[in-house]
């Protein structure tokens, strides 16, 4: 069995491709294994600044896996909570490149991501209703992100929308044009590229403590993460790379190509 997720990293970008295209990348235990197996290599691989999840085939993932038995022997390592919790709390910044449809579970992971960009045409769906389920554990990630009459539009309905519909409601970051899509992947990843490492880890962790602190001690644990940034020795080759007008040393630096699964 060919495996089902891949892994490549290049130039800092790490890209991990689901991989099981004749079953419309369904969440099987062997894909959630390994995706979780390679988010945690790269969040721990100094090479790798951004992770990419994208996909093989016409579909990005069309939810859980409900062809396959729990029972078919394969040992779970990760859960698909965990996998989507994991994401949501990456250190590193997350980019969800969507060339086809994305159901169900397959939304959790694609809204999990920091930046999602995604073909005009892919449709979006929260189809569980229409199996006598519901979006359970999706809804933790897609609740912060939609409003609750578009949540409970979707949820309530099963129905399917486009991409532009899905940008436009702040499921996704952005739709655009087949044929634009790694042009448009591209030039985000080049401006994260152009972030300093450290800097986008903090602003991960900012984005993510701010809104859970009260404004006053909210104002002094930014204060004390400034401080640390502005004194450390990332934050003086970038200001000096600034006055000197060359590019930060992390924006030219090429760690080349490896490929590899667990």
């Amino acid at each position: 069995m060919a495996d089902e997720v891949l892994m490549s990293v290049e130039r800092g970008v790490a890209t991990l491709t689901l991989n099981r295209p004749d079953q419309h990348n369904t969440l099987s235990i062997g894909l959630v294994n390994l995706l979780g197996d390679f988010l945690a290599q790269c969040r721990d691989d100094p090479r790798v600044k951004v992770v990419v999840i994208t996909h093989a085939g016409r579909t990005f993932c069309a939810g859980a896996d409900l062809k396959r038995s729990a029972t078919d022997g394969e040992e779970r390592r990760h859960r698909v909570v965990d996998v989507i919790s994991t994401i949501m709390d990456y250190p590193k910044p997350t980019v969800a490149r969507i060339g086809g449809s994305c159901m169900a579970g397959g939304i959790g992971i694609a809204a999990a991501c920091d930046i999602s960009v995604a073909v005009e045409s892919a449709k979006f769906g929260f189809t569980e209703v229409r199996i006598g389920v519901a979006p359970a554990i999706i809804s933790v990630v897609c609740l912060e992100k939609l409003s609750r009459a578009d949540a409970l539009d979707l949820f309530l309905t099963g129905r399917r929308i486009d991409a532009t519909r899905a940008a436009a409601i702040g499921l996704i970051t952005e739709a655009t044009d087949a044929e634009e899509l790694d042009g448009r992947v591209d030039a985000v990843l080049t401006d994260l590229l152009a972030g300093g490492p450290s800097a986008l880890m903090a602003v991960k962790e900012l984005v993510r403590e701010v809104p859970r602190r009260s404004r006053e001690d909210a104002f002094e644990w930014a204060a004390d993460l400034s401080a640390r940034l502005f004194s450390s020795e990332e934050a003086r080759e970038g200001m000096q790379a600034f006055r000197e007008k060359r590019p930060a040393p992390w924006t030219t630096t090429a760690t080349g190509q490896e490929r590899g699964a667990t």
